[in-house]
């Protein structure tokens, strides 16, 4: 029998015969970890407690606390709950049913439409399922036969998805009692760990996302090891609909979204004080870093996309129009535009390193259906940079890079964690080139302390990239930032400088984003903050309340004054109660509620009411200015 080395996170060696399985690797760390073990990572791969390693191998026992493990833990339970929906209703036909962020989802055709009494039907029935306690089989095909065995039983969509897998490959499956499943996997090795359920939604899903095929229904739902996690993920759900940004937009007064122009944002005044202020304070920190601020076209010829690679990678997003019999497209990025600047002067590698900032508005196609707020939309400003450095200051600039990133989203009260994304299947570039420009973003990231995860397969088609997640009040991830690493692009334009030995060098090109871009930013920090923002960035950051109209007079002056030096501040003078005003305040998350009366007007002085503390008693006018002026300086 063949000898393996199994390499475990603590670099302990221990050896095994081939084709051992992950529950016994596990059994052999401890019995209690294989009793709380999903499945393992397995030289990058996730594999579930049942599959057997076959190689030498690096491996990490991983648990549902493990973002592997909640995957094959979700991945389980939408097969459960496929299994519990064929039960219910016979005629249906199954598309797919992935994991999630937040748990999983499942397509299904059927003449039925499904309700919310359904949901709960379907729910009954997986804890049944559950109960029975099925453990996975895993087993295979060739390509013909799982065609066949799908074609007798009428899965039309498993067949699509079969007949565009290539022509030698093996088809894996899972059969979960009597539900049996083209599937990858990796799954959970039973079921009786899925101890909490629930079904969230029902919405509709074209078939493999095209608007040209059938609408199917998707159900999503959640399923946790204890009741008391699952409640405490629904408890955080509903926090979110009260963060809502679409809701919290409307309410505050800040964008709306029209059906004239679907997915294309429109700013209010209040909304472009929030956007003006990131603006100028992303300005101001990067002339800070040296950067030289550029703005290029929205509409490039199409050739220009062709060169950069984008036509082939990334058309089907690309919106296009034409020009004096000429075609053109609307830009998707702004790197393109970037080069265009660059190629438009002769460099020196004395001239390194260049920085270019671009607040840059770009177009991207997507589906309808995936439009969400200022969160997923087809035009935005991305907060782009393109650095050209020697390939001996590239470590230095994407350290430069993560220090900026780092004190912006400190400035916001973001924790954040970083993922490094490798070589996608479509990529254009030599190993060679990717493996340099993989290790100088590991080793920038080393250096600094930064922890890491490695995203296998996910970097852009030019280069790997460093992701920014932040996690915000309520404990959800966003991805925001971006450093990615090019030695494609400066080949492809063929860009150039004269280096110390007088020979024509080719540069590398850094792409990088903070925010991400101002409208995600936004609505990101919407729900971050419920509304309530830091008084630096609050549209309005004081509002003057008379207690009745004979001082009205003292209170434009003390709006004025504040005006004077340079903050915003609103007044609200209608004939109504002062409980009222200070009640509609609130309501628009008014950082200062400035009560004025009759003992103010006399000595000169401001009652504070502020947001979430209540009254914080009386000032002197020029006290109060000061202190909020102070709190603006500082980004408190």
């Amino acid at each position: 029998m063949e000898i393996i080395k199994i390499t475990l996170p603590d670099g302990s060696i221990k050896e095994y015969n081939k084709g051992i399985t992950v529950l016994e690797v596990a059994k052999g760390i401890s019995e209690g970890l294989a009793r709380v073990a999903l499945g393992a990572v397995v030289n990058g791969k996730t594999k579930g407690m049942q599959e057997t390693i076959d190689e030498d191998a690096e491996v990490r026992i991983v648990k549902f606390e493990d973002k592997e493990g909640k995957r094959i833990f979700w991945h389980t339970s939408a097969h459960i709950m496929a299994l519990a929906v064929q039960r219910l209703f016979p005629d249906v036909k199954f598309a797919i049913g992935p994991a999630i962020d937040d748990g999983f989802y499942y397509d299904f055709d059927t003449e039925h439409r499904f309700t919310p009494e359904d949901l709960e039907k379907i729910e009954k029935e997986m804890a049944k399922i559950v109960k029975e306690n099925h453990t996975l089989e895993r087993f295979v095909m060739s390509r013909n036969d799982a065609i066949k065995y799908f074609k007798d039983k009428g899965e039309v969509y498993k067949v699509d998805l079969i007949e565009h897998f290539p022509e030698d490959e093996e088809i894996s499956f899972y059969k979960l009692g009597e539900f049996t499943d083209l599937c990858a996997g990796p799954h959970l090795l039973d079921t009786k760990k899925v101890k909490a359920i629930k079904l969230l939604s029902i919405a509709g899903a074209y078939w493999r996302g095209d608007e040209n095929n059938k609408m199917l229904q998707r159900i999503y739902g959640t399923t946790y090891q204890k009741k008391k996690d699952l409640q405490a993920y629904i408890d955080r759900l509903e926090e979110a609909k009260k963060r809502d940004h679409r809701k919290l937009g409307k309410e505050l007064d800040l964008f709306s979204m029209h059906e004239q122009g679907p997915g294309f944002p429109f700013f209010h005044p209040k909304g472009m004080v929030i956007r003006n202020i990131l603006e100028d304070f992303w300005k101001e920190e990067h002339k800070k870093r040296g950067y030289g601020e550029i703005k290029t076209p929205i509409v490039l010829n199409e050739e220009l996309w062709h060169q950069s690679g984008h036509w082939d990678h990334y058309k089907e997003n690309m919106y296009f129009t034409e020009i004096d019999d000429n075609d053109y497209a609307i830009k998707p990025m702004n790197c393109p535009g970037s080069i265009l600047i660059y190629k438009s002067n002769m460099y020196s590698y004395r001239d390194f390193p260049l920085r270019l900032g671009e607040l840059g508005l770009v177009h991207r196609h997507e589906l309808s259906g995936a439009l969400h707020g200022l969160m997923r939309v087809r035009s935005f400003t991305q907060d782009d940079a393109h650095i050209y450095a020697l390939p001996s200051q590239v470590k230095d600039e994407i350290k430069a890079v993560a220090e900026l990133a780092d004190y912006v989203y400190n400035v916001f009260g973001f924790k954040y964690h970083v993922e490094l994304s490798t070589r996608p299947e479509d990529s254009m570039g030599t190993e060679e080139q990717w493996e340099l420009a993989i290790n100088s973003l590991k080793e920038a990231l080393e250096e600094q302390g930064i922890d890491y995860v490695i995203n296998e397969g996910d970097g852009a088609f030019y280069g790997p990239k460093i992701d920014y997640h932040l996690e915000d009040a309520i404990g959800r991830t966003w991805q925001c930032g971006t450093i990615q690493l090019d030695f494609q692009m400066p080949e492809r334009f063929d860009l150039t400088y004269v280096d110390n030995d007088n020979e024509k060098k080719r540069p590398v090109m850094i792409h990088r984003t903070i925010l991400g871009s101002i409208e995600r930013f936004m609505g990101i920090l919407i729900e971050h903050y419920a509304g309530k923002f830091p008084v630096w960035i609050a549209p309005v950051q004081a509002i003057v309340l008379p207690i009745s109209d004979k001082f009205n007079d003292y209170a434009y002056e003390i709006k004025q004054d504040m005006e004077e030096k340079g903050l915003r501040v609103d007044i609200d003078d209608r004939a109504e109660k002062i409980g009222y005003k200070i009640r509609e305040a609130r309501l628009q998350r008014i950082p200062y509620m400035l009560v004025v009366g009759e003992k103010e007007v006399e000595g000169k002085l401001v009652s504070v009411n502020k947001r979430d503390e209540g009254d914080i008693g009386q000032f002197a006018v020029d006290e109060f200015i000061n202190k909020v002026i102070e709190k603006v300086e500082n980004k408190e």
